[in-house]
C-alpha cells in the first residue's frame, strides 16, 4: 500500500486483523514520537532532583553536582542587599558552589557555616595552579567579601519573635536608659520587664512611646530594633511590659574588621619623611624596638613595649605568622601606659596585598597556624 506505513501488532493479535487495516499516518507517528520524548526528559530531570536532595545542614558533599541548588536571582538579590560589587558577588557565587550550599541565606546569617565555606574556598585558592600574584588577587577578593559579610551577618535574628528568654536588652526612651529582661515572644507582642527606679518604684511609660532597644548576643554582637510601647500588665503578680514586635534588627558595627586576640613577637623601626615637596620619600630607621601584638586586624593592631612612643609617629612593622614575613607601615593613634609597660593602639596606613592576605587569614583562623 502506498503512502502507508504498516505496523506489526504482537503475534496473538494477528488473526483478528488483517495487515492492510494496520495504518498509521505520518501525524501520528510525530506525536508519538514527541510524547516519548517527553516521558525521557521527564525521567532524566526526575533523576537529576533526586541527585540533588540537600543533607539536614542545607549542604552536601562537594563531590557532587557542583552547579549550586539556587538561582542567578537569589544570588543577585542577595549580592544587592550586601552591597557586594561585581567580582565579590562573583567570589560569593564560587564559594558557596564550592561546598554545595543549597540555602545561601541560612549560611550568610550562619557565623559558623559561612567560615566553614571561606575556609574552605581559602584552601582551594592556596592550592590551585597558577600565579602567585593570581592566587593573592583571588585570595584579596575572598576576604574583600568576608569582611563585607562580617558586618552584615545578624546570627539569624530577623525578628523579635526570635529573641530568647531572659535575655538582657536595654530600652533608650529620651535621655533615659532601663535595663530589663525578656520574659516571653510569644504572641502578638514582646514581654519584659517593667522597668523601675532604683527604689524599686514603677516606671510608667506612656503607650504608644517608641523606644529604642539594644541587645547583645553570645558572641558580643550589638543589636537594636525601634518599637513602641502596647501597654502593662502582670504575671505572678509582677508588672510587665509590652513592646510592639520588629521585624527589622539592625545590626551595630562596632569594628570594621574582625580582631584576634593574640600574643605574637614583632619589631618596629621608626618611620620619618625626608625632604620635601615632590622629593618627599619615607625613612625607615635601622634601630628597632622590640614589641607584643596584642590583637590585630587588618585595619590595625595593639602592640604592648617597654619603650615609651609618641602619639601620631610612624613605624614600620614586622613579623612572622604560618611561616610568612609581614609588614605593614602604622601610626600610632592613641597609647596607654600600664606600669612600666606601654601598650599602642596602631592604624594600618600601607600594607601588601600579600601580607593583607595573611592577616585576613590568621584573623579568621583559616590558615597553619
Amino acid at each position: 500500500m502506498t503512502g502507508s506505513i504498516l505496523i506489526l501488532l504482537p503475534l496473538q493479535s494477528l488473526d483478528n486483523f488483517a495487515l492492510d487495516d494496520i495504518v498509521v499516518s505520518p501525524t501520528e507517528i510525530i506525536i508519538g514520537a514527541s510524547i516519548l520524548f517527553a516521558i525521557i526528559v521527564s525521567l532524566f530531570v526526575l533523576n537529576l532532583i533526586n541527585k540533588r536532595i540537600p543533607s539536614g545542614n542545607g549542604t552536601r558533599p562537594v563531590s557532587d553536582n557542583k552547579s549550586g541548588f539556587f538561582s542567578g536571582f537569589t544570588m543577585r538579590r542577595i549580592s544587592r542587599s550586601l552591597g557586594l560589587n561585581h567580582e565579590q558577588s562573583k567570589m560569593l557565587d564560587y564559594i558557596f558552589k564550592s561546598d554545595g550550599v543549597t540555602d545561601p541565606e541560612k549560611s550568610i546569617n550562619t557565623p559558623a557555616l559561612l567560615d566553614r565555606h571561606f575556609r574552605k574556598s581559602y584552601r582551594i585558592i592556596e592550592h590551585s595552579p597558577g600565579s602567585e600574584k593570581e592566587a593573592q588577587n583571588r585570595l584579596a577578593i575572598l576576604f574583600s567579601t568576608r569582611n563585607i559579610l562580617e558586618n552584615s551577618i545578624i546570627g539569624g535574628i530577623t525578628s523579635t519573635q526570635q529573641l530568647k528568654d531572659d535575655i538582657s536588652i536595654t530600652i533608650n526612651t529620651g535621655k533615659e536608659k532601663f535595663y530589663v529582661n525578656v520574659l516571653s515572644n510569644k504572641g502578638d507582642f514582646l514581654v519584659v520587664d517593667a522597668p523601675k527606679t532604683v527604689l524599686g518604684s514603677l516606671i510608667k511609660i506612656p503607650k504608644g512611646t517608641r523606644l529604642t532597644v539594644m541587645f547583645f548576643n553570645r558572641n558580643n554582637k550589638g543589636f537594636s530594633f525601634e518599637t513602641r510601647v502596647l501597654g502593662y500588665s502582670s504575671r505572678d503578680g509582677n508588672p510587665i511590659l509590652q513592646l510592639a514586635h520588629s521585624h527589622q534588627i539592625r545590626f551595630l558595627s562596632q569594628r570594621r574588621y574582625r580582631r584576634r586576640q593574640t600574643s605574637i613577637a614583632c619589631s618596629l623601626h621608626l618611620v620619618y619623611v625626608e625632604g620635601s615637596g615632590k622629593k618627599q620619600r619615607l625613612m625607615v630607621d635601622k634601630r628597632r624596638l622590640q614589641g607584643n601584638i596584642a590583637d590585630i586586624s587588618v585595619g590595625g593592631c595593639s602592640i604592648k613595649t617597654m619603650a615609651p612612643v609618641q602619639v601620631g609617629a610612624r613605624f614600620k612593622i614586622e613579623f612572622s605568622q604560618s611561616e610568612e614575613k609581614v609588614a605593614a607601615l602604622g601610626q600610632v593613634l592613641r597609647s596607654n601606659r600600664i606600669g612600666v609597660s606601654t601598650i599602642i593602639h596602631v592604624r594600618f596606613l600601607r600594607v601588601s596585598q600579600k601580607s593583607m592576605n595573611v592577616i585576613n587569614a590568621f584573623v579568621y583562623e583559616y590558615g597553619r597556624e
